[in-house]
């Protein structure tokens, strides 16, 4: 394998475990647009872990993927008093705290970044994101899946119908930071370097489209979604004046044919009952 397709590959690990990331709170009925501020505290939480204190790669992983999960828990309480275009606001704010906090600080090497000196390969990345899709397709299965879908479709009526609507927000809000700490653990030991900079807005904005583009209504969305937003403008690359462009153009096509996302529960559907025709699920 060439190094520039191990690293196309790596970084299509690493975004579609970030992406599950965003997918779980938006599976809640709740828009994350924090996602670059849990991705940074993984990486840098990394790099003072690794470098600062010598702690080995597996250890400080994670530990970083625990920081995530810590800090999405604290942020869910005041998060989830919002609601809307405020929550997407709120959460944005926070990711913009994280990174002025990070390029104020000496410790964390402010704009200057932090070399880190112990390294991943491409497979460590790719069989991580293979157990990160293998749990999140678990976890839809589960209860606490269906529950989370209930509070995405009706609130109310999931309230009725017994579900603790806060109860499982603040855990997607903890798996989604756990699940955007550890991409960002992985960022940092695969590439070697982390810089404030490259935790920027726009960063926030692309990881909810991998979400929204490839649907929030089954957990097949993300990995769809992320390999679209990372294979289809390398795969453009031989137009290089014109990739933005078509790739721009790709996005808003898309948003207007399936305005749900790439793939819905309706998709799925037909597509097992085309596979397995005796199959009669309601």
């Amino acid at each position: 394998m060439s190094g520039y397709m191990a690293g196309v590959l790596a970084i299509l690990g690493i975004n579609v475990i970030f992406a599950y990331g965003i997918y779980l709170t938006a599976a809640a009925g709740q828009l994350n647009l924090g996602g670059a501020g849990f991705q940074a505290i993984g990486a840098y939480a990394a790099a003072i872990l690794s470098v600062e204190l010598g702690f080995g790669i597996v250890s400080t992983i994670v530990l970083a993927t625990l920081a995530g999960a810590l800090i999405g828990f604290l942020i869910a309480f005041p998060i989830l008093r919002t609601r809307g275009v405020y929550m997407v606001l709120a959460t944005f704010a926070f990711a913009e705290v994280v990174v002025g906090i990070i390029l104020n600080s000496d410790t964390l090497g402010g704009a200057m970044g932090m070399i880190m000196f112990d390294y991943i390969e491409t497979p460590a990345v790719l069989w991580t994101a293979a157990g990160v899709v293998a749990f999140v397709f678990y976890l839809m299965s589960t209860p606490i899946g269906l529950a989370m879908r209930a509070v995405h479709d009706d609130e109310p009526v999931a309230d009725l119908m017994g579900v603790n609507n806060r109860a499982i927000q603040v855990a997607a809000f903890a798996s989604g930071g756990a699940l955007a700490g550890l991409s960002g653990a992985l960022y940092a030991f695969y590439f070697g370097f982390v810089e404030v900079q490259y935790f920027n807005a726009f960063l926030s904005i692309f990881v909810l489209l991998y979400v929204l583009i490839g649907g929030t209504q089954t957990a097949w969305g993300p990995l769809i979604g992320a390999a679209f937003f990372t294979l289809i403008p390398e795969a453009l690359r031989i137009g290089e004046d014109w990739r933005f462009l078509i790739f721009g153009v790709l996005i808003v096509l898309m948003m207007i044919v399936r305005p749900e996302g790439i793939v819905t529960r309706d998709a799925i559907d037909r597509i097992v009952a085309r596979l397995m025709p005796g199959d009669r699920r309601a």
